[in-house]
């Protein structure tokens, strides 16, 4: 586990920040946070940066602007929490990712190498958004989403709402995924196995508290219920 999210977690439990179901303990996650989440002030982008983090080759710091084609790269150990916009992430550590979300119609990012959480506005019916890693094309309506790109696959997960996935290397192998609660975890591969490359997957490396902080930021909910709410379709365990 990145250690920078490990201590996260660890120190989330210990205070307690969770006060059942989907509640928070205000206090708790202050504390955790310096602050309780919320929509940052006009100008600002980052509201938390935990070590070595490059953006545009450029140490940064709190202040930092991330602008819509910002290129960003983390340090081992290193994590940021922004908002460009509409939308929030968290990238992990040793992560690297190119933002081109600057025009409207067209928007889109490319993350390169390690990990990152999504939280994405609605797009319009015009409006085109798409996440890239070096073997998945992730076309994204309005969603959290979380991915990883490693040497030999990347790993996708739509925690809520609706995508395409295709394979980089082969566009006409692709799901179509409505989620409500991380229901279809995906493995794309750099090779195929038995013929695809496409495979089920688990839920792995990213909880709901991160995303209800992600939407807090931007002045949104996360859509999904406390646990036990009846869903339409399976869902995953209730991720702490």
């Amino acid at each position: 586990m990145d250690e920078a999210r490990r201590r996260f977690l660890v120190r989330a439990l210990s205070l307690g920040v969770l006060a059942g179901g989907l509640g928070w303990n205000r206090m708790a996650l202050a504390e955790l946070l310096g602050r309780v989440p919320g929509p940052l002030p006009e100008g600002n982008s980052i509201f938390r940066l935990v070590g070595e983090v490059n953006v545009n080759g450029r140490p940064a710091s709190a202040d930092t602007f991330i602008s819509p084609d910002a290129h960003i790269h983390t340090a081992p150990g290193a994590e940021l929490v922004a908002v460009v916009g509409q939308d929030a992430f968290i990238l992990r550590g040793n992560s690297e990712v190119e933002l081109s979300l600057g025009d409207r119609m067209r928007q889109g990012l490319r993350l390169l190498s390690g990990a990152m959480l999504n939280v994405f506005g609605e797009r319009g019916d015009e409006e085109q958004l798409e996440v890239r890693t070096p073997v998945a094309a992730i076309g994204i309506r309005g969603t959290g989403l979380y991915t990883e790109a490693r040497t030999d696959r990347s790993y996708v997960c739509n925690c809520y709402g609706e995508v395409l996935l295709s394979a980089a290397d082969d566009p006409d192998e692709q799901e179509h995924i409505v989620s409500r609660h991380h229901d279809d975890p995906r493995w794309v591969l750099t090779e195929p196995e038995d013929g695809r490359r496409i495979i089920p997957a688990p839920f792995i490396n990213h909880t709901d508290l991160e995303l209800i902080v992600l939407e807090s930021l931007v002045g949104r909910s996360v859509p999904f219920g406390a646990p036990g709410r009846t869903y339409p379709r399976r869902r995953q365990d209730y991720a702490y």
